[in-house]
């Protein structure tokens, strides 16, 4: 039996849509609206709030194909439909619990860095890397780093 490496930072790696799929904004906020109970289209877009109608369908689709979560349609008028965690997107909301955590606990943190960053002064020019370079054969270094130029380059 082959064993398979996944690496997600390889762009070939089927995890990397998988990545996508659940680190994707909306996708975690409907996991975690629907982790206590199973709702309908509308109470999901009245618990996820900022998220348009198409947006929320979207990711639905998406959770559903991936299958994170499941569409129930009943035959009445209007159609009602209602959506569930699969077990699958129940093991995950779990760990997207903990990152919703991680993100409570750290706020205070993560906003005073944003503000620290935005009142330093910047440049309107790109930084210049600063990597070491050695000069090209024939040219001289500047006084403060001469050495024995080799005319044999390594």
């Amino acid at each position: 039996m082959e064993t398979t490496c996944f690496d997600p930072l390889n762009a070939a790696c089927p995890t990397r849509q998988i990545l996508s799929r659940i680190a994707d904004k909306w996708s975690m906020l409907v996991l975690l609206a629907l982790e206590p109970d199973t709702l309908r289209f509308s109470e999901l877009r009245r618990h996820v709030e900022g998220v348009t109608q198409k947006m929320l369908t979207q990711t639905l689709r998406g959770l559903e194909r991936d299958g994170l979560v499941t569409r129930t349609a009943y035959p009445t008028v209007p159609v009602t439909v209602r959506y569930t965690l699969t077990p699958l997107g129940h093991s995950l909301s779990s760990a997207v619990a903990t990152i919703r955590a991680w993100a409570v606990e750290n706020t205070d943190g993560i906003r005073d860095a944003r503000e620290q960053f935005d009142t330093q002064p910047r440049s309107s020019t790109p930084p210049t890397p600063t990597a070491t370079t050695r000069p090209a054969p024939g040219v001289a270094k500047p006084d403060s780093e001469t050495e024995p130029m080799n005319s044999d380059p390594d």
